[in-house]
């Protein structure tokens, strides 16, 4: 039977609990993105990892969330949105110890993409049962903005725990913060949360959903295959036939009556600017948020809890910021906010562009503290931009392409950014006076492991090259990251005007 509490009823106790319970998904999404970045150089130590394998461990769960977002959501209309959430906890708690026991790169790379597709079952399945729970809309509103700040709240938690795990156990263990938190789901879901299946559910294109992870894959594929220095003819094959599978997937979508993504949305250059908007700012954190992780653990030599620590000071601003924001719009343009917050993440990425192997700790932690204060307002205000750029009967379509989005952007940011640092990395090692002494590595971890091999002054030089070469790829990643920031805060005041 399904249950749906009326729109004109006002939320109780049992909905504020429920609450509750669907922000811990969120919560832990975003505590997942944070604690692995931290574990990365661990997982490259003890597994043996390569730079192009540690990439796509940590953005195949974002590539497979965004191309699974929407036919989840599909799912859940026709299944019943709670069942979903709850098959999709099971897989993500299952999932989370398979890859906290890998043996092998690959074996922590298929886990990594089951967690994606699990992962891909939360997301809306808990706005669409907020929506089903509270029926009067201040309410509504209050409860999707708690629900959101979750995610800050999320990031800001997972360097700290993460770091104290890494600390005291192996890396596997920042996996397994998942399994109580999916217990609990699992316990108190079906206590707390209503059941909610639309009367027409959208049919489900499994085509389309083959074609946009085609369309990704061998692009991104093709990308890390140059950065490190692997076949360039196979690389570009693979480019080439992402590219055309992405314009067989755009010519599908503009035939299907129901699609995947509607495409006709990006007409509106409020729209697109809003959406292209929002895939940049996770783009450009996904790879800044990469990078400052490994320099700190490799270059500064902090330990996983102490660089947990310094992580702190920049999800707490994404936090003050993020939730000043929807209070701000309330007396100037959300456009002019969030545009303004992205010159503060102009400056920080110029504060990165400028660390050197000589830098001081600081410079890193207060450019990056910046970068994510500064991402707090689109982070926020982003979601309803988008929608608001949108026709009132496609909100749906348009909330499906938000989210899309965000998880795109922040894969893409690891995979592009992430070949272009080890990219960086890889040249100038190899053409310093030591790079041969690094054993063919591409990582700042397997060069600083080849030096531990080494005499103590060879060992002193190999790294010192390595922390050269790093500081240059961290330094590119900022400008590029800069850049970036500028022409997206001209883009949205410019093609965002007309929105008060």
């Amino acid at each position: 039977m399904t249950t749906v509490a009326p729109r004109e009823q006002r939320a109780g106790t049992r909905e504020w609990l429920g609450l509750a319970v669907l922000a811990l998904p969120t919560l832990l999404v975003s505590m997942d993105v944070s604690v692995l970045h931290l574990a990365g150089p661990a997982i490259t130590l003890d597994l043996g990892a390569t730079a192009q394998q540690m990439l796509w461990i940590i953005d195949i769960y974002g590539f497979m969330i965004a191309g699974l977002l929407v036919t989840m959501g599909s799912l859940g209309d026709r299944i019943g949105r709670r069942k979903l959430l709850l098959i999709g906890a099971a897989a993500f708690g299952v999932a989370s110890i398979v890859a906290a026991l890998a043996t092998s790169p690959e074996a922590l790379l298929v886990s990594r993409a089951a967690l994606g597709i699990a992962g891909a079952t939360l997301m809306p399945s808990t706005l669409s049962l907020i929506s089903a729970m509270f029926g009067d809309p201040r309410q509504r509103g209050m409860a999707i903005g708690l629900w959101v700040t979750m995610f800050s709240v999320g990031i800001a938690l997972g360097p700290v725990i993460g770091g104290a795990l890494l600390q005291v156990f192996w890396w596997g263990s920042v996996f397994l913060i998942a399994v109580p938190v999916m217990a609990l789901l699992l316990v108190a879901g079906p206590l707390l949360l209503p059941e909610y299946r639309a009367d027409q559910a959208d049919p489900i294109d499994l085509a389309s959903v083959a074609l946009s992870l085609g369309a990704i894959m061998p692009v991104v594929y093709g990308l890390k295959e140059l950065a490190v220095g692997g076949n360039a003819g196979i690389a570009a094959m693979a480019i080439v036939a992402g590219l055309t599978l992405g314009v067989v997937f755009a010519r599908r979508q503009r035939r299907l009556t129901t699609p995947l993504i509607d495409l006709t949305l990006f007409r509106s250059r409020a729209f697109s600017t809003a959406a292209v908007a929002m895939l940049l700012a996770m783009f450009v954190a996904g790879g800044t948020y990469l990078y400052v992780t490994q320099y700190l653990q490799l270059a500064q030599g902090q330990s996983p809890m102490a660089a947990g620590l310094w992580l702190l000071p920049a999800a707490l601003g994404l936090i003050v910021t993020s939730m000043a924001a929807p209070a701000l719009a309330g007396r100037f343009a959300p456009a002019h906010i969030v545009a303004g917050g992205l010159l503060i993440s102009i400056v920080g990425h110029l504060m990165l562009a400028t660390v050197g192997p000589e830098t001081g700790l600081w410079v890193a932690v207060v450019g990056f503290s910046l970068t994510y204060a500064g991402g707090g307002p689109l982070i926020a205000l982003g979601t309803d931009l988008i929608v608001g750029s949108s026709p009132p009967e496609k909100a749906g379509s348009a909330a499906a392409v938000s989210e899309t989005a965000t998880e795109l952007g922040m894969a893409l940011g690891v995979a592009v950014l992430g070949a272009l640092g080890t990219f960086i990395y890889r040249t100038q090692l190899v053409g310093s006076p030591v790079g041969g002494e690094a054993g063919g590595a591409d990582t700042f971890a397997g060069t600083v492991e080849a030096a531990g091999r080494l005499p103590g002054t060879e060992a002193g030089e190999l790294v010192a090259a390595g922390t050269q070469a790093f500081t240059s790829s961290l330094s590119t990643i900022g400008l590029v990251s800069a850049v970036l920031s500028a022409v997206m805060a001209v883009a949205i005041v410019l093609g965002l005007r007309t929105r008060s």
